[in-house]
């Protein structure tokens, strides 16, 4: 796995950023960092997420959100499964590149997800979510009026649902994973989204995702039944109305 610096490095050499200017928050899967583009892409702001190695991670039983998956090469699944060293950087690698394939599809489906830029074996870079000086804050810390929080549930509900029509459940969503920035929210931290055609766990985490938000604007006023919410939604998956 690469460092901040190496990767950073990396992609400065590829021409896709200038500068690092600033480290922005650290957490239990990754470090994310503010660096300037290039002129050639727009010379504005990308976030620059790094991961942690897989000793260094905490995330904790994240064979729910593997459940379902298939290795179709041979020697990849059996090094996989006998946590060879190969094995390990295999999953490493699966995790990041799962991350940069979700934010494409969703970003490419018009959801409220970072553009992609580009990605390496440890770091993606992507579309950074604030200003120079402050980094967007997670939904949990703000402040909302009643008609904002009214706006911002439909949305966060839209992009459920356009998820799912695209075959994924975020699996992880909660206002820790929403960044708000310019009274819009975005959704972030997308490595352990499901295909919920394969994973066995998928009703119970659009289940959950959906109660986290709806128990979030709760305190707003804006009453929704989570079970009624997630009933709809699964019934429209399981019979291709969505």
């Amino acid at each position: 796995m690469l460092s901040h610096n190496e990767a950073f490095d990396y992609f400065f050499g590829e021409g896709y950023v200038t500068r690092l200017i600033r480290p922005v928050s650290s957490g239990k899967e990754a470090s994310v960092y503010l660096c300037r583009a290039t002129r050639s892409i727009g010379g504005g702001l990308l976030a620059l997420k790094v991961y942690r190695n897989r000793n260094q991670r905490n995330f904790k039983n994240d064979q729910i959100y593997k459940a379902g998956r298939v290795i179709l090469n041979g020697h990849d699944r059996r090094a996989v499964a006998r946590k060879s060293r190969y094995g390990r950087s295999f999953e490493e690698g699966w995790w990041i590149s799962r991350e940069w394939e979700v934010l494409q599809t969703l970003h490419e489906a018009g959801a409220d997800v970072p553009k992609p830029v580009a990605y390496t074996e440890s770091a993606i870079l992507m579309e950074y979510i604030g200003d120079e000086w402050t980094a967007a804050p997670q939904l949990h810390r703000v402040e909302l009026s009643p008609s904002e929080a009214r706006a911002t549930f439909d949305r966060l509900m839209w992009n459920v649902e356009m998820a799912l029509r695209r075959n994924l459940i975020h699996a992880d969503l909660s206002p820790f994973n929403v960044l708000w920035w310019e009274e819009r929210a975005t959704m972030i931290d997308l490595p352990q989204a499901v295909d919920p055609r394969s994973n066995p766990n998928a009703s119970q985490l659009l289940a959950r995702d959906v109660s986290n938000i709806c128990r979030h604007f709760y305190r707003y006023g804006v009453r929704a039944d989570p079970d009624e919410i997630t009933r709809g939604l699964w019934v429209g998956f399981l019979f291709a109305d969505l």
